[in-house]
């Protein structure tokens, strides 16, 4: 046998052409597998306490399933049905002595007379509220694991304004760049975008005709300024909501510097604040890099802040790239990630508080929040994905989940017959009529609620796949500002 050495030049090249390629493929597939496998592990826990608690109280399991629809894997152990499914969109543990769930869960194979023995009142409510009590422990314990490994979050977060977008309602009513935002709406703010206590969220969640902010500028609380807004599609097919024309700033602080490189031999480090360069004042990211582009091959004084002192460097700039859009060849990685360490208390505390925010806002008549703003089980593998591919992305996950299984515990706990909640509310109104409902009453009210569940599930994925089209078309803030600039140079040509 003889081999042609061009034919394995050939096959060598076209192996490395397709290296980029297939490296691409196997984190996408990794990815998949540890999102699947982390939500099905939200989703099991608030099973197992359902199944643990019928064993305990001596109900008669028929089935422990993951999913709904069709069978993909099933099979009988010790007198129980374990099966996986092929609709990705929660689970369930058929109890037949508890309530008639058919209509979800699938009809009932023939059962033995045990299976139709009434149960006592307290049995069902502690096997319905052993879902939920199992989802808040799993939460608490992967909050202990947050406050050990670290959660982390970036400077971009910080409640600062970056850019206020030209001709916007954030211009016009005086909002600054630099301006960092204590107060919006009333509601004192932390962070830009993340979670409820943010300048996005207390926007989105106003009522009135103005919004007040209220800013620190120039180390002065200013007093209130009140912005208008417009209504503003964010992504997909989703309803509009409030904007008013501001970004996030990026901080010009360091992460990470390479060993040997221009910015290690200037003496930087990790966590300097760039205050100034050239002898020009520093804001942001942006700022920096345009001073630091007009100085290519020159040597120029940097000031940066380090643990609350100011410190001067010198910094010996790189020759001017080939190309203008090649990146700075300094070996500094900009943006400083910082670990946060919140206790397995607060990170539980905080995730109810965003949960009871959302419903509130979501049963406010006044409020931009609707029921098409709420995710899915598709909606949430697709965030989990998002978050898996950044940096430290299994930290975020972890976190992620905290907030996933505190939803998962609370909204389950709602008096809605179907959820774990609505067959506490049933065994106890079973509890003071001292007999159980009528069986074709209850048939009814439990297949009307699980065909306005399922509606729900439906109606709030057809959104969650709408969030993969409708983008690219320019917003109405970006219209105006492009309008705004137009202005500026029909001015300046008169």
């Amino acid at each position: 046998m003889t081999l042609d050495i061009p034919f394995l030049l050939a096959a060598s090249d076209a192996a490395q052409g397709a290296w980029p390629f297939l490296k691409a493929s196997g984190k996408f597939v990794l990815i998949c597998v540890e999102v699947i496998l982390l939500f099905n592990l939200l989703i099991f826990v608030h099973e197992l306490g359902h199944f643990l608690a019928a064993r305990w109280r001596g109900l008669y399991v028929e089935e422990f399933a993951l999913w709904f629809g069709k069978p993909l894997w099933r099979k009988k152990i010790g007198g129980v049905w374990y099966a996986i499914n092929s609709v990705p969109a929660g689970g369930y543990v058929k109890l037949p002595q508890m309530a008639d769930m058919s209509s979800i869960e699938g009809a009932s194979d023939h059962l033995p007379p045990e299976a139709l023995r009434r149960v006592r009142p307290i049995d069902k409510i502690i096997v319905a509220f052993a879902g939920p009590l199992f989802s808040l422990l799993l939460a608490f314990a992967m909050a202990a694991g947050v406050w050990m490994v670290g959660k982390p979050e970036s400077d971009a977060d910080l409640p600062i304004i970056g850019e206020v977008v030209a001709g916007g309602p954030a211009e016009q009513a005086g909002l600054k760049a630099g301006d960092e935002v204590v107060e919006v709406d009333g509601k004192k703010v932390s962070h830009f975008a993340s979670g409820t206590d943010s300048i996005t969220w207390a926007i989105i969640r106003s009522e009135g005709e103005k919004i007040p902010f209220v800013v620190k500028r120039d180390g002065q609380v200013m007093p209130p300024i009140y912005s208008a807004w417009i209504r503003e599609q964010t992504e997909g097919w989703r309803p509009a909501l409030r904007k008013v024309g501001i970004k996030n700033t990026f901080p010009a602080t360091v992460g990470l510097v390479a060993p040997k490189s221009v910015g290690s031999k200037a003496g930087l480090q990790s966590g300097d604040a760039v205050v100034s360069a050239a002898g020009e004042p520093v804001r942001d990211q942006e700022d920096l890099g345009n001073i630091l582009r007009r100085n290519f091959g020159q040597t120029i004084p940097l000031i940066v802040k380090r643990d609350n002192q100011q410190v001067s460097l010198s910094l010996d700039m790189p020759p001017k790239p080939a190309s203008d859009d090649a990146p700075i060849p300094l070996g500094v990685e900009w943006g400083r990630i910082t670990m946060k360490h919140p206790t397995p208390w607060r990170q539980v505390s905080d995730a109810a508080t965003t949960i009871f925010r959302m419903v509130g806002a979501l049963a406010s008549p006044g409020s931009d929040v609707k029921a098409a703003h709420f995710s899915g089980p598709v909606g949430i593998l697709r965030l989990y994905y998002r978050v898996f591919e950044a940096p430290d992305g299994w930290r975020l996950a972890l976190a992620l989940s905290v907030l996933i299984n505190v939803n998962l515990a609370l909204l389950n706990m709602l008096p809605f017959p179907v959820l774990d909640g609505g067959h506490i509310t049933l065994a106890l109104v079973e509890a003071v009529r001292r007999k159980p409902m009528n069986v074709r009453v209850l048939e009814v009210v439990q297949t009307a609620c699980a065909m306005l569940l399922i509606g729900f599930m439906l109606y709030v994925t057809f959104y969650d796949i709408g969030d993969n089209f409708g983008k690219g078309k320019p917003s109405m803030l970006e219209q105006k500002a492009k309008e705004a600039e137009e202005s500026k140079v029909k001015a300046g040509q008169k």
